[in-house]
């Protein structure tokens, strides 16, 4: 019988873990699909990986894994992923705002032959204004930078384990795991879902939080930021050709004004193009140095004890 992996990403979901686990157990049971659940503690603060040890001890079906440090949701995925041992392996956040109800429908998918099975957002459930004016703002830039649109896009899929090892066997660090499976390619589907709301806790995702993974992940996967440093190098000449030949008209008319305020404006505007450029160039470069001093995605400190090998920082032996 085929097996079905879950990856469930978290931090600080001490009070989510018990009920997610139940929840999918009962529902995976009912379905009648053979499945592990795999909760990948992202260096929680709290009491996560307590109750996802306490979570293996009543259900064999279950294990789990802690980073030494928090390392980002993108390395729990890419861990889960590691650790994961089905033929198909479903992605989905463990506070269970992705629906569990669609599993059954991914699941009927894949058996059908789709390699991939997207889950797309038909509605983003209740949210407040301003999280969902940050939300918004964070797609729209994503969309605008990776030219697809990840509006109701989400980290809630379903991978066949070949797609699962092409992901797996990418050599780099920085990833942004909801466009790789676009970029992959394979026998795509997609279903819609309506996000559920969260029975415990609260979302982890702040303003500067969504922004500083929209960068992250934009120069990981996009060159389009540096070639927006090109753009600005031509709005930069081409307003100094204007403002050159207005000064000059003036010059010659004699109508030109004493002071030297046209030439600050003009190197504030030139300054501020060429530190905006700077720190594109920056960022990326930072992106290149991490790649290049090769240090692994994640580092795992402890693993439950039904997992199978020699866990390492950032892969399994």
């Amino acid at each position: 019988m085929a097996l079905l992996s879950i990856v469930l990403p978290s931090y600080n979901e001490e009070q989510n873990i018990a009920h997610t686990a139940q929840v999918l157990s009962e529902l995976l049971a009912q379905e009648q699909i053979e499945y592990e659940l795999i909760f990948v503690s992202d260096g929680s603060r709290d009491g996560t990986y307590r109750e996802i040890q306490k979570a293996t001890q009543q259900n064999p079906h279950i294990k789990g894994a802690e980073f030494s440090r928090n390392f980002g949701k993108e390395a729990c995925i890419f861990a889960g992923l590691q650790l994961a041992s089905g033929n198909a392996v479903i992605v989905m956040d463990c506070d269970l705002q992705h629906p569990p109800q669609v599993i059954s429908r991914m699941w009927k998918l894949w058996n059908e032959g789709y390699e991939v099975v997207e889950g797309i957002k038909s509605s983003r459930g209740r949210e407040g204004f301003l999280h969902k004016c940050f939300a918004g703002a964070f797609y729209r830039i994503m969309s605008g930078l990776i030219k697809m649109d990840m509006n109701a896009s989400s980290d809630y899929k379903l991978l066949d384990r070949k797609v699962v090892d092409v992901l797996l066997g990418l050599p780099e660090k920085n990833t942004f795991f909801r466009a790789l499976t676009f970029w992959a390619g394979f026998k795509t589907v997609s279903v819609e879902y309506e996000v559920q709301e969260r029975v415990y806790g609260e979302s982890k995702w702040s303003f500067f939080s969504l922004m500083r993974y929209a960068v992250t992940n934009a120069t990981s996967f996009s060159t389009l930021p540096l070639q927006m440093v090109t753009v600005l190098g031509l709005v930069a000449i081409l307003f100094s050709i204007g403002l050159a030949v207005q000064t000059l008209v003036k010059y010659l008319t004699g109508t030109a004004v004493e002071g030297f305020t046209t030439v600050i404006l003009l190197i504030l505007i030139i300054g501020g193009f060429i530190m905006l450029s700077l720190g594109v160039i920056g960022h990326y470069i930072a992106r290149i140095y991490e790649e290049v001093k090769g240090r692994p995605r994640y580092i795992i400190s402890q693993v439950t004890d039904n997992v199978q090998g020699n866990v390492t920082g950032g892969w399994k032996r």
